[in-house]
């Protein structure tokens, strides 16, 4: 049986400001505040979110560096074979307040400027979560 396949975004929250080397990119200051990462998982959507909540001892993905430090709060989901984070960044930074905290963190393999979204405050992502997933009615949330 195939693994879903699926793309996916963790809100993450951060309650001081930390200094994180984030693998090949190099040593960045992260802000207290609250995180949207946009990543895909075509190779197994559940176990890759599953990795990300719980955290691993190795590091291979640039949220890995952050997770260590930042404490999920939400996941929200949509099945799907398509790679759809490219067009969710673009939505998360069409919210208020919405800043890139790290250019090319998650976006190495596409012309975004970043997969990460910085809010110095927490927000109300309904009109995020509505613009995704065929305006919201299949996109899941997972409470952690």
């Amino acid at each position: 049986m195939d693994k879903p396949k699926g793309t996916y975004v963790l809100l993450l929250t951060l309650d001081k400001k930390t200094i994180i080397t984030v693998g090949k990119l190099t040593t960045f200051s992260f802000p207290r505040g609250y995180y949207l990462y946009i990543g895909s998982a075509l190779g197994g959507l559940f176990s890759r979110v599953n990795r990300h909540i719980c955290g691993s001892d190795r590091l291979h993905w640039h949220i890995d560096y952050l997770r260590r430090e930042a404490m999920v709060v939400e996941v929200w989901y949509l099945i799907s074979q398509e790679r759809l984070e490219c067009s969710w960044f673009g939505s998360a930074m069409g919210i208020p307040q919405a800043q890139v905290p790290v250019t090319g963190f998650g976006s190495s393999g596409c012309r975004c400027l970043s997969h990460l979204v910085y809010f110095p405050a927490m927000l109300l992502f309904e009109d995020f979560r509505d613009k995704l997933g065929e305006g919201g009615e299949n996109l899941v949330k997972m409470c952690v």
